[in-house]
């Protein structure tokens, strides 16, 4: 398990300061460009809480040279672009065809030097950034966490939240975010990550001429932040009684806190490894203390490691009508137990497993790579960082773990903060006055604005491009592709697939960039089949079959698992069941066992069922305290009708009516070899996979035939129909609009796919995103989506907005939606949309779990084997005519489903 995360790393650091690691990875044909600024909300104090994350914003919002939004740039160039701000850092990522490495250069390096941060821009940003701060203020762990870390940290930076503060938000003033611009975005406080496919000598070259001659910062420096930091909390007295927030949600939260070192302090290591013992898996030790006796429904836990200090917090979602003061005082004495009598070696192996599995497992793609690298670089101040990190935590021992709970979870350390939520209802669910129809003055965005676009794009091998856009997972392919002899290369990279005598179908794609496997699968139960009154009843199956079949009990296949820090998971969903399942390639044989074992011969123990059952009510309960939630629930159930298939979910008294008996029976008829696909990607040998495959799943037998549904059709709304759930104690308002749309063999699939992008989706690009996101500052997040599976899906559009703000937005989408419907769109957003989901499908093929995932939904279709590669091709001869087209026939503005959920409209 040796780490290869830097062997061939190269670090340069230019004259002007510019620190650049470069790292070639030559398994598919694309590229990540990643800036990081060792710069975030550590750098800021009360009154400007936020500015690094409001600048955050601002960094998309044009240039001297490009006065256009980044994300159009992005977008058009086929980048899966975005930025996020941390305590330490803030990073701008951009993962690309490789033809276009330079391009993504070309705009970091202007928007490193020339952001336009102007007066109307930032008042517009200022609201979508408040807007994302409701968002999060939606949440109680958010809203007890940042009441926790102020008490842990009084007089640090790190006390504050990352995001900012509502208050501090809105007294930004230009100037002030301007200087912070200044001061702060320089080659000489940026770290520059390259992770893919390109030739490092050349790259270097190309990053000397577009980054060197940027001025490193001058004297003034960034002396301002560093002189004006308070010291690090020290332990001290335990406040007399836990922090306590009564405010309006569903369940009890207890939050605990203990300060710790800093990243580079040698007892990193064992305090992860720690962690790993607490809480990853079934037989962890606060898992069995707090989730296993019913005392509590989540535990999780996790050790930050930062530049200037760190800390452990551990979060424990309390099980329905538990006492919090309770469940606190078991989490003290399980702690208290581990640091009296200790931990065994086996628990020790198996978590440093569990966790250097974990470091290899995250790190399969390039976008992560870099993260790595970026991350370890500004954090810890060495890319290497993680090679020493793996090697120190290889030598941790039972010892070092009793040391470092002695030594940071003493009671004296800890800051403890209780949620006890108060009564809470739904209200005024139902049809409301239609507030959709109320306009706003705007002139929409003019379809010549697209032009930009091409004007601002720095310039791309288009010949390359062309290429690359034909087929797209590697070089060879497309260069063959060109000639009539390529279709034997094109079989080659694609999976070999076979179907044995009981219907089981498997898709097999061996890939030895990393020594890890990814299986994803699919099984067809899924929530569609549940009975009208015991809608629950598929995911309960799902999810329990992993708690004990004839030969293992639950513990036993959690342990078989940790021991091999291999992952299995079964989610289910409208159409089926969804299996994904990660491995280090030496351990395959045992993640294939457990499948094997769990669906053929799962026995669901009736004292899981019953705390599972525990558990899913209360994840219940605080589903219905999510306005996403909510609002998608009401939408769904007021577009289909009662008794179609996608009409039901769970309630409480549906999960109370599920018997054992049902879902033995359920399993039984569901659960079957001919209506399950399974797809491996990872470094195996074909012929040894298939035939252990064939001698664990062989015997699984088939009985009669396989279950089958026709949803009947579904009349479109004869007008708009509004719906305004009200939660009380939220923020920020979440809205779904839509109606039924399409499947995924309509024969304007694609088009609608064109359509999409051109329409919502991208939340910075696409005319919704343009107009309500960037011209008028109404929403932080905007999409569009047409839901498309065997059967005939829904279209909708989704989005985040203050409650103020929300009557503007839904009236400016429906107006954009009626604008295309009725004039369409143009042939240079048709062009532009096709280039980005074509670079975007390519880009995707290079993550080995969503190139599985692929691999598996084309066979679920049963589509054409070729669909892997021929998809771009379907892309690319989708015309204008088509889309316009697909927009007058999928788009219905005024037959439309408006549900708004959240605070008062």
């Amino acid at each position: 398990m040796s780490s290869t995360l830097t062997e061939n790393v190269r670090k340069t650091v230019l004259e002007n300061g510019l620190t650049v690691l470069t790292k070639e990875v030559h398994t598919a044909p694309v590229v990540t460009v990643q800036v990081w600024y060792q710069v975030g909300s550590c750098n800021e104090e009360p009154g400007v809480n936020g500015i690094a994350h409001q600048l955050e914003h601002m960094m998309f919002k044009g240039t001297l040279n490009r006065p256009i939004q980044f994300g159009r740039l992005f977008s058009a160039l086929g980048s899966d672009s975005n930025a996020f701000t941390s305590y330490d850092q803030t990073a701008y990522y951009g993962t690309v065809e490789r033809n276009k490495l330079k391009a993504l250069l070309v705009l970091e390096a202007d928007r490193m030097q020339n952001s336009l941060i102007e007066p109307e821009q930032l008042a517009s940003e200022k609201r979508v950034v408040i807007s994302e701060l409701q968002g999060y203020e939606n949440s109680p762990e958010y809203r007890l966490n940042r009441a926790v870390m102020q008490a842990v940290f009084p007089n640090h930076a790190y006390g504050l939240p990352v995001g900012g503060t509502k208050a501090d938000v809105e007294k930004f003033e230009v100037e002030q975010v301007q200087k912070y611009y200044r001061n702060f975005y320089t080659p000489d406080n940026a770290v520059l990550v390259i992770v893919g496919d390109f030739q490092t000598a050349n790259t270097l070259e190309i990053i000397k001429e577009v980054f060197g001659k940027l001025p490193k910062n001058s004297a003034e420096k960034r002396v301002l932040s560093a002189e004006s930091k308070a010291p690090l909390p020290t332990p001290h007295s335990p406040l007399p009684t836990p922090i306590v927030l009564r405010e309006p949600g569903a369940g009890g939260l207890l939050q605990v806190v203990y300060p710790l070192p800093d990243a580079n302090q040698p007892d990193v290591p064992a305090l992860d490894v720690m962690d790993y013992i607490f809480t990853e898996g079934r037989n962890s030790r606060l898992n069995q203390a707090l989730v296993e006796s019913g005392l509590a429904n989540e535990v999780t836990a996790s050790v930050t490691s930062l530049r200037e200090s760190g800390w452990y917090e551990v979060l424990v979602t309390a099980g329905s009508k538990q006492d919090l003061k309770k469940i606190d005082s078991v989490l003290s004495s399980a702690i208290a137990n581990v640091a009296e009598k200790g931990v065994t070696s086996e628990e020790v192996e198996r978590a440093k497993t569990q966790l250097m599995a974990d470091v290899i497992l995250s790190n399969r793609d390039i976008t992560s790579q870099a993260m790595r690298l970026g991350n370890d670089q500004t954090t810890a101040g060495d890319y290497r960082y993680t090679d020493r990190y793996l090697a120190a935590v290889r030598l941790v021992k039972p010892t070092d773990i009793v040391a470092v709970i002695n030594k940071y979870l003493t009671k004296e350390a800890r800051i403890v903060g209780f949620f006890e939520p108060t009564q809470k209802q739904i209200t005024e669910v139902g049809d409301k006055p239609d507030s959709a129809h109320t306009t706003e003055n705007f002139s929409p965005v003019a379809p010549g604005l697209f032009s930009e676009v091409m004007k601002y794009l720095p310039p791309v091998d288009l010949a390359t491009d062309a290429l690359l856009a034909v087929v797209g997972i590697s070089e060879a392919v497309a260069s063959h592709r060109a000639s009539a002899s390529g279709r034997e290369d094109i079989a080659q990279i694609l999976p070999q697939q076979f179907k044995f005598t009981n219907g089981l179908r498997i898709l097999l794609l061996p890939d030895n960039s990393t020594p890890t496997v990814t299986l994803s699968g699919h099984i067809q139960a899924g929530t569609e089949f549940d009975p009208d009154n015991k809608a629950g009843l598929a995911a309960f199956v799902a999810e329990n079959l992993l708690n004990g079949t004839n030969s293992k009990d639950v513990l036993t296949i959690a342990k078989v698992l940790a021991q091999r820090g291999a992952s299995l998971d079964f989610q289910s969903y409208r159409e089926g069941v969804h299996i994904e399942g990660d491995s280090l390639a030496e351990d395959l044989p045992i993640l294939l066992e457990i499948l094997a074992d769990v669906v053929k011969n799962c026995t669901f123990p009736i004292k899981e069922l019953e705390l599972h059952r525990q558990q899913t009510l209360t994840d219940l309960q605080q589903e219905l305290d999510e306005p996403s939630e909510v609002a998608r629930r009401i939408f769904v159930q007021s577009i289909y009708p009662k008794k179609h298939p996608l009409h039901s979910f769970p309630t409480e008294a549906s999960l109370q009516q599920i018997q054992r008996q049902d879902v033995i029976d359920f399993k039984a008829k569901h659960y079957r070899p001919d209506t399950t696909v399974l797809a491996l990607v990872g470094d195996f040998d074909l012929d040894i996979v298939r035939s252990l495959i064939k001698n664990k799943f062989g015997n699984w037998e088939v009985n009669g035939q396989a279950p089958r549904l026709k949803y009947p059709p579904v009349p479109m709304p004869d007008k708009i129909v509004s719906v305004n759930p009200v939660l009380p104690g939220k923020a920020q308002a979440v809205t779904y609009m839509g109606c039924t749309g399409i499947n995924r063999y309509d024969p304007r699939f694609h088009a609608a796919l064109v359509l999409n992008q051109i329409l919502g989706g991208d939340t910075l690009s696409s005319r919704l995103g343009a107009q309500v996101r960037d011209r008028q500052g109404l929403s932080y997040g905007i999409y569009s989506y047409f839901q498309a599976g065997k059967n005939a899906g829904t279209f909708l559009i989704e989005m985040q907005t203050s409650p103020e703000d929300s009557i503007k937005a839904i009236a400016s989408t429906r107006q954009i939606l009626q604008q295309i419907h009725q004039q369409g769109v143009t042939a240079l957003e048709v062009e532009t949309a096709k280039r980005t989901l074509i670079s975007n499908y390519n880009v995707s093929l290079a993550n080995p779990e969503e190139l599985a995932d692929r691999i598996l939904m084309n066979e679920v279709y049963e589509l054409d084997k070729v669909e892997l590669h021929s998809f771009t091709d379907k892309i690319q001869k989708v015309t204008l005519a088509q889309v316009n087209q697909a927009a007058r026939e999928l788009l219905h503005p005024d037959q439309i489903v408006v549900v708004t959920a959240g605070p008062s409209v």
